[in-house]
């Protein structure tokens, strides 16, 4: 009798529920962003491309709640975020210029189950395809993928305006090599001696610089609502099945 090959084992997805977290650093992502280290005791670990609610209170007792990716995965007690500001924003500028090591926030979550990449249940090429600040889950797969030493292929497309507005530039740099390829786009301005003109993503760069279809990568795709929709459309012009099409947005303020 031959032996059959063994599917690796999933582990058990942790259950949502409200932690509060104490802030441990904030610091500068790019000039409208910022990093945001937690330390959270009750946190149970997340998988890759999960995201979490964070609600903040007022003296008064008004709350808002907004929706955020985790830039960190698995470790338990620890969280990692990258936040964005946007100028009109109700949560975000608070969250980006005034917090401060030593606040409090409370956070829901883990949160996510379709937009989440486990290191060793798949040997299929993994394609990720980021607008913005969309590259936050994403990063986190890259980052979940080498630390784990999966031999899957991974390779990310990262459309971004200005080498300043590139998140987790220097974690990015140190992960491209042989096991994990770096694509940027820059839309607004490009760094000095860069090969192509900046410009937008467009069909024929998305069919140049990502794994093809014939290669049935898992592609998963996060930025703004039209970003998304424009890609995943490319995708499937291009051949890819819907079905292998992880689709995330963000917009929260």
């Amino acid at each position: 009798m031959s032996a059959q090959p063994v599917a690796p084992l999933r582990r058990s997805r942790p259950r949502p529920a409200w932690h509060v977290a104490s802030v441990v650093e904030t610091r500068p992502e790019t000039p409208t962003a910022a990093r945001l280290i937690l330390d959270v005791p009750t946190w149970p670990g997340s998988d890759a491309g999960s995201h979490v609610d964070l609600r903040l209170t007022a003296p008064d007792g008004y709350q808002a709640s907004r929706s955020y990716s985790i830039a960190s995965s698995t470790p338990a007690g620890r969280v990692v975020l990258a936040i964005d500001e946007l100028p009109d924003g109700e949560v975000s500028p608070f969250l980006v210029r005034e917090l401060r090591p030593g606040d409090k926030l409370e956070l829901h979550g883990p949160l996510g189950a379709f937009f989440v990449w486990r290191p060793g249940e798949s040997r299929r090429p993994v394609q990720l395809i980021g607008g913005g600040s969309g590259v936050v889950p994403l990063y986190a797969m890259a980052a979940a993928h080498g630390a784990g030493d999966d031999p899957s292929p991974f390779r990310l497309l990262y459309s971004v305006r200005t080498p300043a507005d590139v998140f987790f530039a220097d974690e990015l740099a140190a992960l491209a090599g042989q096991a994990f390829g770096l694509d940027l786009v820059y839309t607004r301005e490009a760094p000095d001696g860069w090969p192509d003109a900046a410009g937008r993503l467009t069909r024929e760069t998305l069919a140049a610089r990502t794994i093809p279809a014939e290669q049935r990568p898992s592609v998963y795709v996060c930025g703004s609502t039209g970003f998304v929709e424009a890609v995943a459309s490319w995708l499937q012009d291009l051949g890819h099945s819907a079905t292998d099409i992880h689709t995330e947005r963000y917009g929260g303020l």
